[in-house]
C-alpha cells in the first residue's frame, strides 16, 4: 500500500473527500515528524514506536573498487512494532 491507496482507504473509512483524507494523512506523518524531532520516540499503542536511533562512525567498502571509505556517523529512524501488530500480520 502507498501513500494515496492509504489516503483513499481513509477517506473511505471516514466518508470523507480525498482532499479532507489527504490532509488527515498529512498531518499524522507531520506530527510524528515533529514528535521524533523533540522527543526522540513516538509510540502509538497497539501499534508500534518510532525511535531515533544513533549510528557510529564506521569504515566500510566502496563497491567498486573496494577501497576502504570512512562512513562518518549519523541519525536514523527505527520502528519496532508492537504486540497488537505483530499478532495481526
Amino acid at each position: 500500500m502507498n501513500k494515496a491507496e492509504l489516503v483513499d482507504r481513509v477517506a473511505e473509512c471516514m466518508e470523507a473527500t480525498t482532499a479532507e483524507a489527504q490532509r488527515f494523512v498529512n498531518c499524522v506523518l507531520d506530527c510524528i515528524t515533529e514528535g521524533l524531532k523533540k522527543d526522540s520516540a513516538v509510540t502509538l499503542v497497539n501499534f508500534g514506536t518510532f525511535a531515533v536511533r544513533a549510528r557510529k562512525a564506521r569504515t566500510g567498502r566502496n563497491p567498486r573498487t573496494g577501497q576502504a571509505i570512512q562512513i562518518r556517523a549519523s541519525r536514523t529512524v527505527s520502528f519496532r512494532a508492537g504486540k497488537a501488530l505483530k499478532d495481526a500480520v
